[in-house]
């Protein structure tokens, strides 16, 4: 077997952009963040080809297919190339991001600070009821 062969996961994930440090990337999978095929790993897992990678960040949850092998970070469309995401998580991620911001949307904000008269109208409001 190749040394490039052998890669390890949290450098795969790193190296794909899915994490900004490596160190980082070590952490989402020892925090179970990082599941093969439905299973914990290890971050120091080999990365093999066709495995599919679910991978939890803040409100998202990706899954990959490797479709590469890198331990290098380059840039962003050869990173792209490492991995191909499932059709059933793009639209999944799709609907997440649209109630997301149907939400955001339902919760009125204000563009600016309130001064002290509004305030004081704000107070007033709020002890008569």
């Amino acid at each position: 077997m190749l040394e490039e062969e052998k890669i390890r996961l949290d450098k795969w994930l790193w190296a794909a952009r899915f994490f900004k440090t490596r160190a980082l990337a070590s952490q989402a999978v020892n925090g179970g963040k990082v599941h093969l095929n439905g299973q914990r790993i290890k971050p120091s897992r080999a990365v093999k080809i066709d495995d599919c990678y679910q991978i939890s960040r803040g409100y998202e949850r990706i899954e990959v297919v490797v479709t590469g092998l890198s331990g290098k970070r380059g840039s962003a469309t050869v990173a792209q190339s490492l991995y191909k995401e499932t059709e059933e998580s793009l639209s999944q991620r799709q609907r997440e991001a649209d109630k997301r911001k149907l939400a955001a949307m339902q919760r009125p904000s204000s563009d600016h600070k309130p001064n002290k008269q509004e305030r004081r109208k704000i107070r007033q409001f709020i002890e008569k009821n």
